[in-house]
């Protein structure tokens, strides 16, 4: 769906040591983890993740610094350019999406409002 060679997701060191974590420590055999996003919250969507025990042919495949991420194919336009990081404060550790299609937040940081790319977008980069 993406242009060859260009990735819709990246991740930040931080993001690949936690997948990595996370695909070591599953209770089940995991071949990366799946993001997407969902209608929902006060901002409108919030991004999701999951453990993907298989790849979906419709699947988007991201192969980045040693790990799998497998993005949801209604998610491609709402991620594309995104990256993925992994953040620790003292209040709590997450991952967060630094994703240029988001238009806004919540107050909690729980949701966000983003607009999809258009096919303009893909030919630009």
């Amino acid at each position: 769906m993406a242009l060859p060679g260009f990735k819709v997701v990246t991740l930040t060191d931080a993001a690949a040591s936690r997948v990595k974590n996370i695909i070591e420590k599953a209770e089940r055999p995991i071949v990366g983890v799946r993001v997407g996003v969902k209608n929902g919250g006060c901002a409108g969507m919030s991004y999701t993740m999951e453990y993907a025990e298989s790849i979906s042919p419709l699947d988007e495949v991201i192969e980045d610094k040693g790990v799998t991420v497998l993005i949801d194919p209604k998610a491609v336009l709402f991620l594309l350019g995104t990256q993925m990081d992994f953040q620790t404060t003292k209040m709590s550790s997450q991952f967060v999406f630094n994703n240029p299609n988001q238009t806004s937040a919540c107050g909690c940081g729980e949701s966000v409002a983003i607009t999809p790319a258009t096919p303009g977008d893909l030919q630009s980069v």
